[in-house]
């Protein structure tokens, strides 16, 4: 049992009243009393049933004891509506049947973080969720022990029932929470001991999972309010363009079409860490009364696009990174001398990796609803940054913050396309022009074209070895599209004692932003890939090389700056090579193996290939993962696996190519994602059992399997892969 203080911050931590239909309502804040690490903002309340729970959340207690737990952070897929109202429930003592989750909507005065991004969820709202739970049990104990006229410490809990076992006496939960309402927070209260966990562990079903397959309205997409409009956008062919005019009055007079203008957005006042993502900001934009007669319309545009800033040079990217990367830059880090190793190195191995531009490919295109009149904006539809955007929206109408107001739905799919907001602010600048209620849709091109992409990158290792194959020296420098991808302190750093890492960054006017595991979603098949040559150069098997490795920065570490846990991390390779058998030798099936460390986890994986007609073919891919206590088994495979699957299509196919500054991919015939017979035949995950507080989950199992990826190949076909997409330089996969 763990005691958590709650005297620190009662004051803000607390809100107690009454509800409609009797129960009670609790917000909690646990902002005060937190480390930066594990700052989250957790609401509770405890009302009649309704709905269901999520991360800073509201939990509802009625007098039948439904339980209703509000989610205020945005659903992307990574299944915290399901997982972290699990933890409420945990602490609360309540059976999951009788619990509702319903999604939030943005509420700056209850919640904070409520964001989707950086697989941090479940991470910073470990202790304070159960908290919430458990601080609201709590009350709900010493309101019952009133009634009984009994000590608190004589009652028990279990399945939302508050039992006397003394004179066989009980009560419900909603019997007592009305009575609630006036007791104070306690100063400290127990968490359960892991051991003890019922719901915290246990494969619960996605709470929307019925909804989803049955298609009930949970999308942005889905939405509808009386007297809508309808509204897509013509963005720039290129960047760096900008509209001058267009046959606004052909268009107007158009069946079904209300309206038609220019829009020029500003977006000046963005926060810097956006900034590379609002390059594109003048359009063509026509509301009408249908999708249909919108999007017939926009085909009818005849557009005059201007140059607004420096084109897009004609030198590819591919050239740009290469120049960058023969240029001198100062290291990031460097341990030792690694240039005087090279010289005195017995083998050197040198090896150039590069990845292109990527779009996010969501399920469903850009799309929200917007309605601004007055001094006052209403949306709905999927953000990952609804507190953001709103503050950003607010910056570039001069409406009050706190009378914006954003309804968060079920993503149709994001990891990093839907941080950024671009449609949201469209859509609220078109209501606000137009007076009425707008739906803005993107198609399946303006998403494609006009995406926040993954930038492209480039990236150039060196290891030397000494007469006895040990590695003596280890550089790499990297280049990228507004930023480079190298993580200094990141492993191998701390493992040998000549060391360097460098980074350089390239300028260009394609707007680049977060994609699934930023910076890692390219370099950790790269790193892995490159040390998988390295073992072989040193005629080592390459799962007993990185162990070595591992085995140095435990017991000497070079520096003192390394970001990582070598044991846990150790310990994921040692576990994979035991669960695949790779020592045993398996006829016709060609293995690799990655490991990589981001978000706060560790993964390791093994791909194993067999031939198949000719062509390599994924028979099956083993994972071990480290990621703390699990809180939902079923949701947490399906992360990796998902990443899995993911991390193989981005290695095989994907990429964007721009030429002068326009994307030549313009929608699927195009743009190849992978397909059913590309996936692996299984895929099998074994997660450590360590008791470590959870950690991230729905990035860190797609980086390392592009490595693991290209070990394999080079096993099945004797050719090393150095530049994505992998079947670009071959027919593989088929």
């Amino acid at each position: 049992m763990k005691l958590i203080k709650t005297s620190y911050n009662r004051r803000s931590f607390l809100k107690v009243s009454g509800a409609a239909g009797g129960g009670m309502l609790l917000g909690f804040s646990f902002l005060a009393g937190c480390t930066a690490a594990e700052v989250e903002e957790k609401v509770v309340e405890l009302v009649l049933p309704e709905n269901w729970f999520d991360m800073n959340g509201f939990i509802k207690v009625g007098e039948n004891g439904v339980v209703t737990i509000m989610s205020p952070n945005p659903e992307i897929g990574q299944n915290v509506k399901t997982s972290m109202p699990m933890l409420v429930a945990e602490e609360l003592d309540v059976d999951w049947k009788n619990v509702v989750v319903e999604q939030a909507a943005l509420d700056t005065k209850n919640y904070q973080r409520q964001l989707a991004g950086g697989s941090q969820s479940i991470r910073l709202g470990w202790k304070s969720l159960r908290t919430a739970g458990a601080t609201a049990r709590r009350m709900l104990l010493e309101a019952a022990a009133k009634k009984m006229e009994v000590a608190v410490d004589e009652l028990s809990t279990e399945a939302g029932v508050i039992y006397h076992k003394a004179s066989n006496r009980s009560m419900g939960y909603g019997e007592v929470a009305a009575d609630a309402v006036g007791i104070e927070v306690p100063e400290e209260i127990a968490l359960k001991d892991p051991k003890d966990f019922k719901i915290i562990g246990t494969s619960i079903p996605n709470v929307d999972g019925r909804k989803i397959v049955t298609g009930e309205p949970l999308f942005g997409m889905d939405y509808e309010e009386e007297g809508m409009l309808i509204a897509t956008v013509a963005h720039p062919p290129a960047f760096g363009m900008k509209a001058k005019s267009f046959n606004k009055e052909a268009i107007k007079a158009l069946p079904g079409i209300v309206d038609a203008m220019i829009l020029d957005m500003d977006y000046s006042k963005v926060p810097s860490w956006t900034s590379n993502a609002f390059l594109r900001n003048s359009m063509v934009a026509i509301v009408g009364n249908s999708t249909w007669e919108v999007m017939k319309a926009k085909k009818a545009l005849e557009v005059e696009w201007t140059q607004a800033s420096t084109a897009e040079s004609s030198v590819d990217h591919d050239t740009q990174l290469t120049i960058l990367l023969e240029k001198k830059t100062e290291a990031a880090r460097q341990d030792g001398n690694p240039e005087k190793a090279f010289k005195n190195a017995a083998q050197v191995i040198e090896r150039t990796y590069s990845a292109p531009f990527l779009p996010h490919n969501t399920m469903a295109p850009m799309n929200f609803f917007a309605h601004v009149k007055d001094n006052e904006a209403k949306f709905v539809g999927p953000i990952q940054t609804p507190e953001i955007s709103a503050g950003i929206f607010a910056d570039i109408t001069n409406i009050p913050k706190e009378n914006i107001s954003v309804m968060m739905t079920r993503m149709g799919g994001g990891f990093g396309r839907r941080l950024y907001g671009n449609w949201l602010f469209e859509s609220g600048k078109l209501s606000q022009l137009t007076g009425k209620p707008i739906k803005l849709i993107y198609s399946r091109e303006d998403d494609i074209l006009n995406g926040v992409y993954r930038p492209a990158y480039k990236v150039t290792y060196r290891a030397a070895l000494d007469e006895n194959n040990n590695l003596t020296a280890f550089t790499v420098k990297g280049a990228g599209a507004h930023g480079g991808p190298v993580w200094a302190n990141r492993f191998p750093a701390g493992t040998v004692d000549n060391y360097s890492a460098a980074d350089s960054s390239m300028d260009t006017n394609i707007s680049t932003g977060a994609w699934r595991a930023p910076k890692s979603n390219f370099i950790a098949g790269a790193e892995q890939s490159f040390l998988d040559e390295v073992a072989e150069a040193a005629g080592k098997d390459p799962i007993d090389f990185r162990i070595e490795l591992f085995e140095r920065a435990k017991n000497n570490p070079v520096g003192e700056e390394n970001d990582y846990d070598a044991e846990r991390y150790a310990g994921v390779l040692k576990l994979v090579k035991e669960k695949s058998g790779w020592d045993n030798s398996m006829p016709d099936v060609h293995r690799g193996v990655s490991a990589y460390y981001c978000h706060n986890s560790y993964v390791a994986q093994v791909v194993d290939i067999v031939n198949k007609d000719g062509k390599p073919k994924i028979q099956k891919v083993w994972c071990a993962v480290d990621c703390g206590v699990v809180v939902n088994p079923t949701g947490a495979k399906n992360q990796i696996e998902g990443g899995t699957v993911d991390g193989i299509g981005t290695a095989m196919y994907g990429g964007v190519s721009f030429k002068n500054g326009a994307p030549e991919q313009t929608n699927f015939g195009k743009y190849q994602l992978i397909r059913h017979k590309d996936a692996p035949m299984e895929i099998e995950t074994f997660f450590v059992d360590n008791g470590i507080d959870p950690t991230g989950l729905g990035e860190p199992g797609m980086p390392p399997v592009i490595g693991a990826l290209a070990n394999a190949l080079y096993k099945a076909t004797g050719k090393r892969y150095y530049d994505q997409p992998f079947a670009k330089q071959s027919d593989l996969l088929g």
